[in-house]
């Protein structure tokens, strides 16, 4: 997260400035410029610098009051229904992150017993994505391996790294240019980390348009349209940040055999699991999406996420060693020990593995599968309820019988049926919007609105557009975690619905401010229009700037 230099001068001329500001320094408040406490000590009278480093510290207990105090002020990551970011660890899990919070995971010699933990989560993640155990052309074992990140973004960018590496060697030993060169091809409705691998290692984005045809997600037949020579490869989205849906990996893995066996052109799959892949091998463990599929090459997921630890894990594991060229990995001597490396960043904390290997142990395959299956449950009650008011529209899937068995007429997909492999694989998510028939009624009801009420009720719930393809579309989204308990989801919808009803009556307050964004939107209309009318010489012409590609905006 970027943040800039404060430049206390500037903010306190800006503070002076401002009428409400302005007011409160008259009626007796203290400079916006340091911290007033109750816990200050000396400087309760003084003030404690913001910006600078105070001359002479506090006690420990008094900067405990002073930080915790500020952030309280937060929202409670258990009413953050936006976030993916699982928020809870045992009280036992806490304790063992709390013994070892110091150890730095990258010193292998110091703590061999904290790398031995590592490389048996690498083993667990490799086996529940069938990773194979195939034999090299000397007959020695060719077994997956991998590494834990700081979260999914550098592991994203590890899998793509070995992809591109892989593609320019290829390229030279055929004698053809690759300097400058390469592409590759993802999902408009691609998470942030996806495009920074790209831009960061200077490959050629190739989004593939979304639609509502193919759910709000990446079409492997548009997508097989893009490849080339020139592809490093395809990054497939096991479940999409916007709706929860999964892309569809079978598919895209079968029209590229289809390719090689039509061009020659050998094209890899990365599949982005950061959330998916530790959800699909417990809720739909006949899905075909991982190591199973052999243009699999790497896939990643997030521990943080459906994973259950605390905040800043991701892992990457790779097929098999010979995907990972070599002068990706570096031999270090200085540690005490020969040592090997594979990561952009270098030390990190041991606590999110450790938390990591807590999970395995203490919830297993069954224990995962319990906790998908009750965030799967109560993603379906909160998405049957808001269809069946009629005032929303869901557009996330996993609430809805599953094809084929739609397709054989089997009554299945009941209220009463908790088996989430009779639904729609996909992610715990609740994406939804305002009905047809709603916005038709009440044109001047801004969906937005709708976030903003609730939050004021403590519950965050992000409003929002879909990808540039699709970005016509607001929806609004709910992530259904293990805190998002039955009791919950009930407030939830209640207060959603509560909401919406005060926007459609016409005395009420809510109403009012509806109304009131009407207008200011009308007015907007009504002033664009006519500065386009008084000349066009007043904007700046098309091409400056650069434009928005995914799910990212620029700054």
């Amino acid at each position: 997260m970027l943040a800039r230099q404060v430049h206390s001068d500037q903010l306190l001329e800006q503070a002076r400035d401002h009428p409400h500001l302005n007011i409160l320094a008259k009626a007796g408040a203290a400079s916006r410029d340091s911290h007033a406490n109750i816990f200050a000590g000396r400087y309760e009278t003084e003030g404690i610098p913001k910006h600078e480093l105070p001359q002479d510290g506090l006690s420990e207990e008094a900067s405990y009051h002073l930080l915790n105090n500020e952030l309280e002020l937060d929202g409670k990551p258990a009413l953050n229904l936006a976030s993916f970011v699982h928020t809870s660890l045992p009280e036992w899990g806490e304790r063992l992150v709390k013994d070892h919070q110091y150890v730095n995971i990258v010193d292998q010699d110091e703590y061999p017993q904290t790398l031995a933990i590592h490389g048996r989560c690498i083993s667990q993640l490799a086996a529940l994505w069938h990773a194979p155990k195939e034999k090299d052309s000397n007959g020695e074992w060719k077994q997956a391996f991998g590494t834990a990140t700081t979260g999914s973004s550098e592991a994203i960018m590890l899998g793509g790294l070995a992809m591109k590496k892989r593609w320019q060697q290829k390229r030279q030993a055929e004698g053809k240019p690759w300097r400058g060169l390469g592409n590759v091809v993802y999902g408009s409705n691609a998470q942030v980390a996806i495009e920074k691998f790209a831009r960061y290692f200077d490959l050629e984005e190739r989004l593939v348009p979304v639609s509502k045809e193919s759910h709000y997600r990446m079409d492997p037949k548009k997508a097989i349209e893009m490849v080339d020579e020139e592809t490093i490869g395809v990054i497939v989205i096991l479940g999409s940040t916007y709706t929860g849906h999964y892309e569809p990996v079978e598919e895209m893995h079968s029209l590229l055999d289809d390719l090689q066996k039509r061009t020659g052109l050998d094209v890899p799959i990365h599949v982005d699991g950061a959330s998916g892949g530790m959800v699909a091998p417990f809720a739909h463990p006949n899905l075909k999406w991982d190591f199973q599929l052999p243009r699999v090459v790497s896939i990643n997921t997030s521990g943080h996420k459906f994973g259950m630890t605390q905040v800043g894990l991701g892992w990457v594991i790779f097929r098999s060693p010979d995907v990972v060229p070599k002068e990706l990995v570096f031999e270090l001597h200085y540690l005490g020990s020969v040592e090997y490396s594979f990561g952009l960043n270098f030390s990190r904390p041991a606590a999110p593995v450790l938390a990591q290997a807590f999970r395995f142990l203490s919830l297993g395959f069954n224990g995962y599968k319990d906790v998908m299956d009750f965030d799967l449950k109560n993603a379906r009650l909160l998405s049957r309820a808001l269809e069946l008011s009629g005032k929303y529209e869901v557009l996330s899937d996993i609430h809805r019988p599953a094809s084929k068995v739609a397709a054989a007429g089997t009554a299945v997909g009941a209220l009463d049926d908790d088996d989430a492999e009779n639904y729609e694989a996909g992610l715990p998510v609740v994406a939804f919007r305002f009905s047809e028939d709603f916005r038709q009624k009440h044109p001047h009801i801004q969906q937005k609105w709708i976030q903003t009420l609730l939050r004021v009720e403590g519950l965050i719930v992000p409003n929002y557009n879909l990808s540039p393809d699709a970005s016509d579309v607001e929806v609004l989204r709910v992530v259904v975690r293990e805190t998002v308990t039955e009791q919950l989801v009930e407030l939830l919808f209640t207060k959603i619905m509560e909401k919406t009803e005060q926007l459609e009556k016409t005395d009420s307050p809510e109403a009012g401010l509806a109304l009131l964004g009407a207008h200011a939107k009308a007015n907007q209309a009504e002033h664009k229009k006519k500065a386009h009318h008084q000349g066009k010489h007043a904007h700046r012409p098309t091409g400056h700037g650069v434009k928005a590609t995914g799910y990212s905006k620029q700054c």
